[in-house]
């Protein structure tokens, strides 16, 4: 009997949670987080230096001086960081010598304003200014199946994958300098699998218009030590379930970098009482017959909820890392994973980020589900099915704009 696979709504529903409202982590599967984002707001006084805090702490002062007739920001001591270049964009302020009548050589260094990193995690558009990050990624996902079927079943053996590629447009503006608004569409293409180890294999593919969304973020600390961000947002999944998600950073800066905690929770309704994988399909008779493996079997409300650490460093004028690790619970399996993204901006308007991310941990390994079957238009249970080696990866870009 060969049947081709229809009914694929969890695993596919955590990958597709890559849905990121903004930032570096398009995500993806279990460990799929929603990055809404920050940025501080930019100073409006000339005489101060804009330190775009979340990039470094500095505990230089500034100020103007009296014999300087332009009204000019100097700094009268050497900044605590020696390489200057790194924490400021293109530093060439002019240095000069002015020689007093006590004969005192004093140094003067002109301020300039230091650049916002778009690939930031706390990047926020100030007010009247808008963000875009446009995200092209493919992804990828698979498990192991060992069925266990109380009565006969021609092969007990498979093997499910997931390729993906999306394109997902993330589009964010300032409301205020702190509390930002955020709109997000994905288009992606799906091919799902079942390979047989001795029947034929079940494929089907999915493209469409399949996540969007709206939200709001406010960042509601920024100092020279203490950067924190609270964003809450909706995001539906076509045909599978409406999400209502609170994400919560934190980042403590150090030199050039800031280290930041992750913590978010979904409150996810989903469209049917029970979520899972299946396939589908006629027999040779013509008859349709369906296979179901259960995750949830009551998940009308299903909470899920991660936490993890970051870090944020400016390696260079133009280039910046980042790094996270991610600990989640999506209700029927647990997941760790870990993300890493280099980053490239070489003005203040234009960025483009690469990203890498893999699960290395996932308790779906040796878990034990139940799995129905139709027999003549009518669903019965049919036994249990082991999953073992559950992977999740993915790798992309993000060409962002800030206008």
């Amino acid at each position: 009997m060969k049947l081709n696979l229809s009914i694929f709504v969890a695993a596919t529903m955590l990958i597709a949670g890559a849905s990121a409202m903004g930032a570096t982590n398009s995500g993806m599967g279990g460990a799929s987080t929603a990055n809404l984002s920050s940025m501080p707001a930019e100073r409006s006084d000339p005489n101060n230096v804009n330190y775009a805090k979340y990039e470094t702490r500095s505990t230089t002062r500034t100020y103007t001086t009296s014999g300087n007739t332009n009204g000019q920001s100097y700094y009268t001591s050497q900044p605590a960081t020696t390489n200057r270049s790194q924490m400021y964009r293109g530093y060439n302020g002019t240095t000069t010598t002015r020689t007093a009548t006590t004969n005192r050589n004093q140094t003067v260094r002109r301020t300039m304003k230091r650049k916002y990193y778009l690939a930031h995690p706390f990047f926020q558009p100030t007010e009247g200014k808008f963000g875009s990050i446009t995200d092209i990624g493919y992804n990828t996902a698979s498990y192991n199946l060992d069925f266990a079927p109380e009565g006969t079943m021609t092969d007990t053996k498979a093997k499910w994958s997931m390729d993906q590629i999306a394109l997902k447009e993330d589009l964010s503006f300032g409301i205020t300098d702190r509390f930002g608004l955020l709109l997000m569409g994905r288009y992606d293409s799906t091919e799902y699998k079942f390979n047989w180890s001795t029947a034929p294999d079940d494929k089907m593919t999915d493209d469409g218009f399949n996540i969007y969304g709206a939200g709001l973020q406010w960042r509601f600390t920024d100092n020279e030590k203490w950067i924190a961000t609270l964003s809450a947002y909706y995001e539906r999944q076509q045909d599978i379930a409406n999400e209502f998600v609170l994400d919560l950073k934190a980042g403590y800066k150090v030199a050039k970098s800031t280290i930041y905690g992750i913590g978010r929770g979904w409150l996810m309704l989903f469209d049917e009482d029970m979520y899972g994988n299946g396939i589908t399909g006629k027999t040779e008779l013509g008859e349709v017959e369906s296979m179901f493996i259960e995750y949830d079997g009551d998940a009308e409300r299903t909470f899920f909820f991660e936490a993890g650490l970051g870090v944020f460093s400016v390696l260079d004028e133009d280039w910046t890392l980042n790094v996270e690790a991610l600990f989640g619970h999506y209700d029927w399996h647990n997941q760790a994973s870990i993300k890493g993204a280099l980053g490239w901006q070489p003005n203040d308007w234009f960025a483009l980020n690469l990203y890498a991310k893999t699960s290395f941990y996932d308790s779906a390994d040796g878990k034990d589900l139940n799995f129905y079957g139709t027999e003549h238009g009518e669903w019965a249970y049919m036994g249990k099915v082991k999953l073992d080696k559950y992977r999740e990866t993915s790798i992309g870009g993000q060409i962002i704009f800030y206008f």
